[in-house]
């Protein structure tokens, strides 16, 4: 839809993800983001924190059952979604506005991290969705998880061609 407001938060996790289900069966994993901006001061030469944003986050379907096999409190995360606000009336009958993020991509961040991807196949109709199958030559469809510790010796640095024209860009 046109007019929504679409954001990325890069943050920590508050809590383990919470995964449950709707009366319809369809899958959503809860979790909290921690968004803390951090300025130096020239002055005092240290890093300051500024003030946190948590904000509530909602990953539905298998994004959702992803996301609470995949990450764990502390881990910090990049979310992209639509925020949403939603008015409701608290148990004392006063009105509240929250707003939260409908996540519609997640992943670990790899600034001072690393991961293993493992590409998943839905099968049974899990999800409420058709059975997917793997084509054969698919090269995510392998368990493979190690990377080499270096290049193999056919994606070593080759020098450039002889004609003046490399496949590097020119700047």
């Amino acid at each position: 839809m046109s007019g929504e407001t679409v954001i990325t938060v890069v943050g920590n996790l508050v809590d383990d993800p919470e995964l449950r289900y709707t009366p319809a069966g369809v899958a959503v994993a809860a979790f909290r983001v921690a968004s803390t901006p951090r300025t130096f001061d020239k002055q005092a030469n240290e890093w300051k924190d500024g003030e946190s944003l948590f904000l509530t986050c909602s990953a539905w379907r298998s994004l959702g059952e992803n996301v609470a096999t995949s990450l764990a409190r502390g881990m910090r995360v990049v979310v992209q979604g639509r925020l949403r606000q939603r008015s409701y009336e608290d148990r004392e009958g006063v009105k509240r506005t929250v707003v939260e993020l409908d996540v519609e991509e997640v992943g670990p961040s790899l600034l001072r991290a690393t991961a293993a991807v493992t590409k998943t196949t839905v099968q049974n109709g899990t999800n409420n969705q058709q059975q997917r199958q793997q084509p054969a030559e698919d090269p995510w469809a392998t368990a493979q998880q190690q990377r080499p510790a270096q290049r193999p010796q056919q994606y070593a640095q080759q020098p450039h061609p002889t004609n003046g024209y490399g496949d590097e860009p020119p700047y």
